[in-house]
């Protein structure tokens, strides 16, 4: 029981700096520094959308509340974008407009989550996901999962089968994957199907980057297939797909029964979305197709670069290429920080694999589409000695 001046166990989960802060170090060479460790788009989103174009002369109570639900055009819009995306029809009433997907899977699980609880998060994973879960005071069990999946043998069923215990209580899946650029295929999304049902748990599916896939046909999302739609709750953002990772703007939806819980949690969290930028995520959703085909396009050519260059197979969808450095380092190295340290004396700042998952000491994540073109055409330039150099 915390009294002052301590603060709760699970507030020890949560940092602030998610990822190493090597800029100072790069600032000391004063060289340009290259952000290749935040996940996010050089480019603007499509103009209708931008802060800038929502006007209170067109938008009465622009700064009011916006209702907790969400704005009903923002909704509307979302169902079309669904139908049009997925070929699945929403009920308006089972979505949720949530201040981006990190809100969004912070009130679920705040619902579906009490002490002690564990969600099997198989990694490598979106570094917040981890601490999202642990600071509802329950546990992120985490599984080396995603760069395995080409090991002869490897059997997806059995490894999560493995971690599951009698506190198991969700599954969280991310397809096309934060950060290994991997999309799952039928048969492994399968398998991991078949562990949540056996074992009745929630199926928390990630659709940040449901359309950055590149040289394929468009993913099936994971939350469509009939079997698990009475557990399955989905998370989508415009961050990703539309540029718009400052608006913070996403979605959730579900079965009834839990997404009336939700809506009600949601109120005792961000209460609503910000107002303004419900509006202008409308005019993205209306007005960006095209933005979205050509940003797949810019995003496939960026990430192909990137993998030519370090010597690594191509990403399949996603924002990142993700990384094992170890040959960087000497064998005595316990994680990847000499490495980082070399990037950033060169101008390049890289995560650390390690806030992916704690069996990724010795990797590296790289976001391709963080900086522009030519930008990253230059960093890549400085790493790739870097990377193809192998300590003796």
């Amino acid at each position: 029981m915390p009294r002052f001046p301590n603060v709760s166990e699970h507030a020890h989960s949560a940092s602030h700096r998610v990822y190493s802060n090597l800029e100072q170090r790069a600032l000391a060479e004063k060289q340009h520094i290259y952000r290749l460790h935040v996940g996010d788009t050089y480019r603007d989103p499509v103009p209708a959308a931008q802060a800038e174009r929502q006007l209170s002369s067109e938008h009465p109570g622009l700064h009011n509340y916006a209702p907790v639900h969400g704005e009903p055009s923002l909704i509307d819009a979302f169902i079309a974008y669904v139908e049009g995306r997925h070929g699945e029809t929403l009920n308006p009433d089972l979505v949720q407009v949530m201040s981006g997907a990190t809100a969004g899977l912070s009130v679920v699980c705040q619902v579906l989550l009490e002490l002690g609880d564990e969600v099997l998060l198989p990694s490598p994973f979106w570094p917040l996901s981890r601490g999202v879960i642990a600071t509802k005071g329950a546990v992120p069990v985490q599984v080396p999962f995603y760069t395995r999946l080409d090991e002869p043998g490897f059997d997806a069923e059995a490894v999560l089968e493995r971690a599951i215990t009698d506190r198991t209580v969700a599954l969280y899946i991310n397809t096309p994957h934060n950060p290994t650029g991997r999309v799952l295929c039928g048969a492994t999304i399968d398998a991991m199907m078949r562990v949540a049902k056996r074992h009745d748990l929630w199926v928390l599916t990630d659709e940040a980057y449901e359309e950055i896939y590149f040289d394929r046909e468009p993913p099936d999302a994971v939350w469509k297939r009939a079997d698990i739609r009475d557990r399955a709750i989905a998370f989508h953002t415009l961050s990703k797909t539309y540029g718009l990772a400052g608006a913070r703007i996403g979605f959730t939806h579900g079965p009834e029964g839990v997404m009336n819980a939700i809506r009600g949690m949601q109120t005792f969290h961000t209460y609503c979305a910000s107002r303004p930028m419900q509006f202008g995520a409308v005019e993205a959703l209306r007005q960006g197709g095209a933005w979205i085909e050509e940003s797949r396009s810019l995003y496939r050519d960026a990430g192909y670069q990137a993998a030519d260059a370090l010597g690594v197979p191509r990403p399949e969808g996603g924002t990142f290429l993700y990384l094992d450095a170890s040959s960087q380092l000497d064998p005595g190295a316990v994680d990847c920080t000499p490495f980082l340290e070399r990037c950033a004396d060169a101008g390049v700042l890289l995560t650390p694999g390690r806030s992916c998952g704690d069996d990724y000491a010795k990797w590296v994540r790289l976001c391709f589409t963080s900086v522009p073109p030519a930008q990253l055409a230059a960093a890549l330039q400085k790493l790739a000695p870097l990377f193809r150099t192998p300590i003796a």
